[in-house]
């Protein structure tokens, strides 16, 4: 029974059933939803409006079965921001957006907006499924929806609902407990799709991983029970470049939903109609084996021994006097230690789940004959498996590090773990118990034919280095060497395509100047046309340039990986000879730069075109910073590198500085400093230290420049020698913060708004790393109405009488992109 919600809205109910409510399931434009008024779903079986859970006179506005199981609700919108009294009211407006508000004009809670659009006579409708959806009236597509409820799920996971990410939009579909059986608010307890390595559901309590249902093999996630012939449901998991979702179906008459309860348990309920109740089909965890890492490093988890920790053959408890008081949390190590110079082989260990994917690396094309060679020859590579196990198997994964979260599991799947050959002279019956049946003799071939292999590569490997170390040298200056056989565009998982370098000439006329566009610090770039007619931008590495070959493979890797509205589209590539081209998708309108630092373009940016714009640029750092599969560090944020589109939306541009973070870094040092001067955060500056709030920095130097129109590193005060950040604090401290905002703004800026704003870049820009928000939490405040903290001083700050504006150990460089200190 799903007692926090049945049983908390007895009063809701008795509410409903006294109210009128009107029976319809859809609203046209501006139509306004008043509480006490209620929209249901064609079919009867849910119904929108506000509700109160039990004991507590807040007010929210919610989905909730009406048919069967009066009152159990599915979704709630205000769920941070509840009403105090019943003077709510919502509507759909003229531009798709939802609005939720109290007491006349005081918005609680609006529906995200996915582009700078106006619609034409939007409607929002309540589906028999549970989905709130806005539609555009002009278009007859049932499936195209402005804006739709199960994009933002809460504590339920319905039938039809994605479980998952979506690469281009940036959207992030997880489940978040309630905080209390009767306090919709966010709870301790996310459910969500992690992306760092190959795909896996976890559970997190707070920053705590408590729950771990493993990778897709298939079939099923690898340790939950097979579901090839459930007869109630059917599932589907899809993973492109484009998005990543699981999601299921109702073949039956039952209705069932799956449930994260505010405790962090998951139930599947189905409804009885006998009982007129909610019964608890199967959940989520077992038993204690399903607690994430119980048995820690290489230990593994069997419920039906006593005690359930273990360790597999060939290895042994890390502290065995931690595991005589059944403290198993140090896990396993090898018996012997291991040397990746001395003979292995891989254990085959069947019935297994599959160990945790954060660490690991995946190929959907590969054989298991191939994914063993490519884990043998990486020394730290310490299992590998088949990705998919139907049809006898497919696909490559392989792990790095120590394997965590190992648990037995009735169905088969092989995994196969490298260990030191020498464990099988004291333990030969372990190969016949687990299926490993090569022979000594067969290995020692094996490991010959390999080094043979290992050694060939080797000299062509030197003497290709010697023959291009020649080719640098007859140039004349010093090139970055590039190994163009690194360069494996099937082999690092990238959808590109390859454009000859004869069809680009074509496209751009011979790189006539009359199709140049611009330059920067990587090149020139040029205007074509494809034979298509598709228009392009052509990005051609000059022989000039400061960046090298290193910075175009990083620019492709993280272009091409990367799928966002608000990011730059890398179409293809090309390296014919000592030519490295990019071809992006062609924006109309160029940089941002050209119209916000030109007195006449710049009255083009009325304020809400230019609030559009900031909202999408921090739209796509997040999406680089938390919700890509990649955690992408920017390093070179600023005006020049954002693009726009015909419809004036930005696109993030130039990856050729960003960095990759993996599993769940979230700082890192470096002797290199990249970046724009004016827009680099102190912490990187001066001690070479990157995280994502670096970027958040440069975010909000950019959200400065937008709403003054004036260059941070051009700016100066003729009162006092601030830069723009001093100057913007120091009159947000004096209450006079509209002061900062270009004058042409005047006419079309909304108050409330730019102030909220330029209090949010502030926070941006703040000294310390640790005090500045992040970009989840920025877009979060640029979204909403609510009370800001008061930001500190910000970097680089000098204040009142002192000489020298600039910080001493940035003040020789000049505008361009700068490299300090020696080449990574």
């Amino acid at each position: 029974m799903k007692d926090p919600f049945t049983s908390s809205l007895i009063s809701v109910a008795l509410f409903l059933l006294l109210s009128p409510s009107a029976a319809v399931d859809s609203i046209a434009a501006n139509q306004v939803i008043k509480d006490g008024e209620t929209i249901v779903s064609a079919g009867e079986m849910y119904e929108m409006g506000f509700f109160s859970p039990a004991n507590s006179n807040n007010r929210y506005l919610g989905i909730w079965y009406k048919k069967i199981a009066t009152g159990t609700v599915v979704w709630v919108a205000n769920r941070d921001l509840p009403l105090s009294n019943t003077s709510g009211a919502f509507k759909v407006t003229s531009e798709g957006l939802l609005l939720l508000s109290c007491c006349g004009d005081t918005i609680i809670w609006s529906s995200t907006s996915a582009a700078f659009v106006r619609y034409i006579n939007p409607m929002a409708q309540l589906l028999d499924t549970g989905n709130f959806v806005v539609k555009d009236g002009n278009n007859s597509d049932e499936t195209n929806f402005i804006w739709q409820s199960f994009d933002y799920p809460g504590d339920t996971f319905l039938p039809g609902m994605k479980f998952g990410k979506d690469f281009v939009t940036g959207i992030n579909r997880n489940l978040t407990s309630w905080k209390s059986p009767n306090d919709p608010s966010p709870g301790r307890y996310v459910e969500y799709m992690d992306t760092h390595g190959y795909p896996q559901i976890l559970m997190k309590q707070g920053s705590v991983l408590q729950l771990r249902f493993g990778p897709w093999n298939g079939i099923r996630f690898s340790g939950l029970p097979n579901e090839i012939s459930n007869p109630i449901y059917s599932t589907e998991y899809v993973f492109n470049q484009k998005e990543i979702y699981y999601k299921y179906e109702l073949i039956s008459s039952v209705v069932q939903m799956i449930y994260l309860k505010w405790d962090g348990s998951i139930e599947i309920l189905n409804w009885s109609n006998r009982s007129q109740d909610w019964f608890v089909y199967a959940t989520g965890l077992v038993d204690s084996c399903g607690r994430y890492g119980i048995c820690g490093p290489y230990g593994t988890c069997d419920i039906n021994k006593n005690p359930p920790c273990s360790c597999m053959d060939g290895f042994e408890p890390k502290r065995p006097d931690e595991w005589t008081m059944a403290d198993w949390s140090s896990g396993c190590q090898f018996k012997t230690p291991f040397d990746c110079q001395a003979p292995e082989v891989f254990l085959q260990i069947r019935g297994m789940k599959f160990p945790d994917t954060r660490q690991s690396w995946y190929n959907h094309s590969m054989t298991l004959r191939e994914c063993e060679i490519a884990c043998r020859e990486n020394c730290s590579c310490t299992a590998y498996a088949n990705l998919d196990i139907r049809n006898g198997g497919s696909g490559c994964l392989l792990w790095f590090g120590e394997l965590m979260d190992l648990m037995v599991c009735v169905e088969s799947q092989d995994l196969y773990i490298r260990m030191p050959t020498s464990l099988l002279k004291d333990e030969v019956h372990m190969v016949s118990q687990t299926g490993f049946n090569k022979k000594i003799g067969v290995l020692a071939i094996t490991l010959s034919i390999f080094f043979v292999l290992l050694g060939v590569s080797l000299t062509a490997y030197v003497c290709n280095m010697k023959t291009k170390r020649s080719f640098a040298k007859g140039r004349g200056r010093r090139v970055h060497t590039f190994d163009t056989r690194h360069f494996d565009v099937e082999k690092d998982g990238l959808d590109l395509n390859f454009i000859s370098l004869s069809e680009i000439i074509k496209a751009t006329n011979n790189f006539s100047i009359d199709n140049k566009l611009g330059e920067g610090g990587f090149g020139p770039v040029y205007k074509g046309v494809l034979e298509s007619g598709q228009e392009i931008a052509v990005k051609k590495l000059s022989a000039t340039s400061e960046q090298g070959y290193g910075e175009f493979y990083n620019e492709v890797v993280c272009a091409a990986r990367l799928q966002h509205r608000n990011l730059v589209k890398l179409i293809g590539y090309c390296m014919d000879e000592d030519e490295r081209i990019l071809i992006y998708e062609y924006l109309p309108n160029k940089s941002l730069d050209l119209y916000l630092f030109d007195e006449t373009k710049s009255s083009m940016l009325e304020w809400p075109l230019r609030f559009h714009i900031i909202h999408g640029i921090a739209k796509g750092i997040l999406y680089l910073h938390q919700d890509s599969r990649h955690r992408i560090i920017h390093r070179d944020l600023k005006a020049s590198n954002i693009l726009l589109d015909g419809n004036m939306n930005p696109k993030i541009s130039d990856f050729g500085l960003a960095r990759e973070f993996g599993g769940d870094q979230i700082t890192a040092k470096t002797k290199k400093v990249v970046g724009t001067y004016g827009y680099i955060s102190p912490e990187y500056a001066v001690h070479g230290r990157i995280s994502v709030k670096s970027d958040v920095f440069s975010f909000g130097v950019l959200v400065l420049e937008m709403v003054s129109g004036k260059k941070n590193r051009e700016f100066y005060c003729e009162d006092v020698n601030d830069n723009l950040l001093g100057h913007a604090w120091r009159l947000h401290t004096e209450g006079k913060c509209l002061e900062l905002m270009c004058p042409s703004l005047s006419n079309s800026c909304i108050v409330s708004e730019v102030e909220r704003t330029i209090h949010v870049g502030l926070l941006c820009v703040q000294n310390l790393a640790q005090d500045r928000p992040t970009m989840s939490s920025v877009v979060t405040m640029l979204s909403g109405d609510g009370a800001l903290h008061p930001p500190k001083q910000p970097a680089f700050f000098v204040g009142e009488g002192l000489p020298n504006p600039n910080p001493p150990f940035l003040a020789e460089v000049d505008e361009a992109t700068i490299t300090m200190l020696e080449p990574r």
